[in-house]
């Protein structure tokens, strides 16, 4: 679909099946390449400023095998609630903890997504509002019980049942709070070398 992109090899670095799923819903030709990266960020680093960290680190590690047509893809989404930023649950307890923090109140899902080729990298961020309902213990036992949502920030999944039942309000792109500013990708592709 994007002539401009002839020649070019996307690669995604993310091992997010939901990610992936919208690369292909884009109609791109991409590849997916892993590295394992210590998702660590320096603790004055606040809400976009973190997963704008996060993305680039994750590019950094395949600095040396870039080829002069490749295109590298990383991307960093977290919860930002009551100025902290939630990541990925670690068990059960923390995703339960999560969830409840989260119920009744609104709050924000960053993503940070990184594009480097081997001369330049360039950085797009989008914002979405999120409000959740009351969230009973019973639904939230239920959810983590049935979808088990342990790789995902804000131990939610907006496109399943939590979602669906919980959330009363969004504000901003729903595809960034599955994982991916999709429009802002998909844009930034379609005037990728148009500029340069």
């Amino acid at each position: 679909m994007l002539t401009n992109l002839k020649g070019y090899t996307i690669i995604l670095a993310s091992g997010s099946p939901r990610r992936q799923q919208f690369f292909k819903d884009m109609h791109l030709d991409f590849e997916v390449r892993l590295k394992e990266v210590d998702e660590i960020f320096p603790d004055d680093l606040k809400a976009s400023e973190i997963t704008d960290f996060l993305a680039v680190l994750k590019a950094n590690a395949f600095q040396e095998e870039l080829k002069s047509t490749d295109i590298l893809v990383t991307s960093d989404t977290i919860v930002w609630h009551n100025g902290k930023a939630l990541g990925k649950p670690k068990d059960y307890d923390d995703a339960f903890y999560i969830l409840k923090s989260l119920s009744n109140s609104t709050h924000e899902v960053f993503t940070s997504v990184c594009f480097k080729t081997k001369d330049k990298i360039d950085i797009i961020n989008e914002t979405t509002k999120v409000t959740f309902s009351i969230l009973s213990d019973e639904a939230i036992a239920y959810y983590l019980e049935n979808f088990k949502p342990y790789d995902k920030a804000g131990a939610y999944g907006i496109q399943e049942w939590i979602g669906l039942v919980g959330i009363s309000k969004i504000e901003g792109s729903y595809s960034n709070v599955v994982g991916l500013p999709v429009q802002k990708v998909y844009e930034y592709f379609a005037n990728f070398g148009k500029n340069s």
